[in-house]
């Protein structure tokens, strides 16, 4: 098969815009709700203050805010915090990390820092070792150098 020029401009250019839309089917884009539907595995989320997200309201670099995520539990062998979910909803990729927790643990709490691509919510969702899940938010408006929003 011979393309003239203009035939392989249209299937350049055809390429170039397959490869820049967000993949839906699970490698390239994920939306919060996706997320959480895969890591609760459909469960009801409890939005309470068993767990505490703490961020900054306004953060003017977004390359690296910084949070805490502490989860009201007694860390025993029978009442303990499993995991921790944390998700970013206007990030192209929602999901930021998974922390896992045991009763060894003695606290369920971390810190860390992560990457907003604009001002958008924070979730943090925590599986309890009874098969319940518990979620904070936080909304951090991402300036840039300290005159945006």
């Amino acid at each position: 098969m011979k393309l003239n020029r203009r035939e392989a401009l249209a299937l350049g250019a055809g390429a170039l815009f397959i490869s820049l839309t967000p993949f839906r089917g699970g490698a390239l884009a994920n939306t919060a709700d996706e997320e959480i539907k895969a890591f609760t595995g459909g469960a009801d989320v409890v939005e309470d203050n068993i767990v505490t997200l703490t961020a900054p309201e306004i953060a003017e670099n977004g390359n690296t805010v910084p949070i805490t995520i502490s989860v009201d539990s007694p860390m025993t062998a029978d009442n303990y915090v499993k995991r921790v979910r944390i998700l970013a909803d206007g990030n192209p990729r929602s999901a930021v990390a998974t922390m896992h927790f045991s009763p060894m643990s003695g606290t369920a709490e971390a810190n860390t820092r992560m990457r907003l691509a604009k001002t958008q919510n924070v979730i943090a969702i925590a599986e309890l070792s009874d098969g319940t899940f518990h979620m904070s938010k936080a909304e951090v408006k991402v300036t840039i150098g300290g005159c945006g929003g």
